[in-house]
Protein backbone atom coordinates (compact mmCIF):
# COMPACT_ATOMS: atom_id res chain seq x y z
CA UNK A 1 0.00 0.00 0.00
CA UNK A 2 1.38 3.68 -0.50
CA UNK A 3 3.38 4.97 2.09
CA UNK A 4 0.96 8.18 2.07
CA UNK A 5 -1.92 6.28 1.92
CA UNK A 6 -0.88 5.10 5.17
CA UNK A 7 -0.09 7.69 6.67
CA UNK A 8 -3.46 9.11 6.05
CA UNK A 9 -5.21 6.65 7.55
CA UNK A 10 -2.85 6.99 10.55
CA UNK A 11 -3.16 9.96 11.56
CA UNK A 12 -6.73 9.38 11.51
CA UNK A 13 -6.67 6.50 13.62
CA UNK A 14 -4.10 8.35 16.13
CA UNK A 15 -6.20 10.90 16.36
CA UNK A 16 -9.28 8.44 17.66
CA UNK A 17 -6.57 6.71 19.83
CA UNK A 18 -6.06 10.44 21.54
CA UNK A 19 -9.37 11.33 21.50
CA UNK A 20 -10.56 8.27 23.65
CA UNK A 21 -7.77 8.20 26.18
CA UNK A 22 -8.54 12.31 26.78
CA UNK A 23 -11.98 11.26 27.25
CA UNK A 24 -11.32 8.01 29.49
CA UNK A 25 -9.11 10.49 31.43
CA UNK A 26 -11.79 12.50 32.49
CA UNK A 27 -12.02 15.88 29.28
CA UNK A 28 -15.72 16.55 29.02
CA UNK A 29 -16.04 19.50 27.38
CA UNK A 30 -15.29 19.86 23.67
CA UNK A 31 -13.48 22.92 23.83
CA UNK A 32 -11.25 21.24 26.22
CA UNK A 33 -10.91 17.68 24.00
CA UNK A 34 -10.17 19.83 20.89
CA UNK A 35 -7.53 22.08 22.62
CA UNK A 36 -6.08 19.26 24.37
CA UNK A 37 -5.83 16.59 21.49
CA UNK A 38 -4.34 19.33 18.73
CA UNK A 39 -1.46 19.24 21.19
CA UNK A 40 -1.03 15.50 21.00
CA UNK A 41 -1.76 15.48 17.03
CA UNK A 42 0.34 18.13 15.98
CA UNK A 43 3.24 17.64 13.61
CA UNK A 44 5.90 18.77 16.71
CA UNK A 45 4.08 16.48 18.64
CA UNK A 46 4.33 13.80 16.36
CA UNK A 47 7.82 13.93 15.43
CA UNK A 48 8.55 14.50 19.33
CA UNK A 49 6.78 10.99 19.96
CA UNK A 50 8.71 9.08 16.92
CA UNK A 51 12.26 10.20 18.24
CA UNK A 52 11.85 9.26 21.83
CA UNK A 53 10.51 6.00 20.72
CA UNK A 54 13.49 5.66 18.63
CA UNK A 55 15.55 6.41 21.58
CA UNK A 56 13.79 4.00 24.17
CA UNK A 57 14.48 1.21 21.27
CA UNK A 58 10.94 0.56 21.24
CA UNK A 59 10.21 0.22 17.79
CA UNK A 60 11.44 -3.19 15.94
CA UNK A 61 13.54 -3.19 12.95
CA UNK A 62 10.46 -3.75 10.45
CA UNK A 63 8.40 -0.99 12.27
CA UNK A 64 11.39 0.86 11.79
CA UNK A 65 11.74 0.42 8.03
CA UNK A 66 8.17 0.83 7.67
CA UNK A 67 8.46 4.61 9.14
CA UNK A 68 11.16 5.42 7.05
CA UNK A 69 9.65 4.61 4.06
CA UNK A 70 6.51 6.96 5.58
CA UNK A 71 9.06 9.69 6.29
CA UNK A 72 10.70 9.75 2.67
CA UNK A 73 7.50 9.56 0.91
CA UNK A 74 7.19 12.78 -1.00
CA UNK A 75 4.51 14.32 -0.05
CA UNK A 76 3.70 18.43 0.03
CA UNK A 77 5.03 19.73 3.29
CA UNK A 78 2.75 21.61 5.54
CA UNK A 79 3.28 24.90 5.68
CA UNK A 80 2.63 25.64 9.44
CA UNK A 81 6.19 23.55 10.54
CA UNK A 82 9.94 22.61 8.88
CA UNK A 83 10.39 20.09 6.48
CA UNK A 84 12.26 17.95 9.12
CA UNK A 85 9.57 18.03 11.80
CA UNK A 86 6.73 17.01 9.05
CA UNK A 87 8.93 14.28 7.15
CA UNK A 88 8.89 12.66 10.95
CA UNK A 89 4.74 13.35 11.85
CA UNK A 90 4.25 11.48 7.95
CA UNK A 91 6.79 8.15 9.41
CA UNK A 92 5.14 8.03 12.44
CA UNK A 93 1.32 8.27 10.85
CA UNK A 94 2.65 5.75 8.10
CA UNK A 95 3.78 3.27 11.03
CA UNK A 96 0.22 3.75 12.98
CA UNK A 97 -1.20 3.22 9.57
CA UNK A 98 0.68 0.08 8.69
CA UNK A 99 0.09 -1.10 12.28
CA UNK A 100 -3.46 -0.72 12.04
CA UNK A 101 -3.92 -3.06 9.26
CA UNK A 102 -1.18 -5.73 10.35
CA UNK A 103 -0.87 -5.96 13.61
CA UNK A 104 -3.50 -4.37 15.84
CA UNK A 105 -1.94 -5.78 19.12
CA UNK A 106 1.48 -4.30 18.33
CA UNK A 107 -0.62 -0.65 17.78
CA UNK A 108 -2.25 -1.35 21.30
CA UNK A 109 1.35 -1.54 22.58
CA UNK A 110 2.58 1.25 21.02
CA UNK A 111 -0.35 3.91 21.76
CA UNK A 112 -0.14 2.50 25.38
CA UNK A 113 3.66 3.94 25.33
CA UNK A 114 2.55 6.80 23.48
CA UNK A 115 -0.18 7.60 25.51
CA UNK A 116 1.02 7.33 28.72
Amino acid sequence: MNNLVLAYLGDAVYELYVREHLIKNGLCKVKDLQQTSVKWVSANAQARILDELLEKNFLKEEEIDVMKRGRNAHSHQNRKTDIITYKKATGFETLVGYLYFNDKARLEELMKEVLL
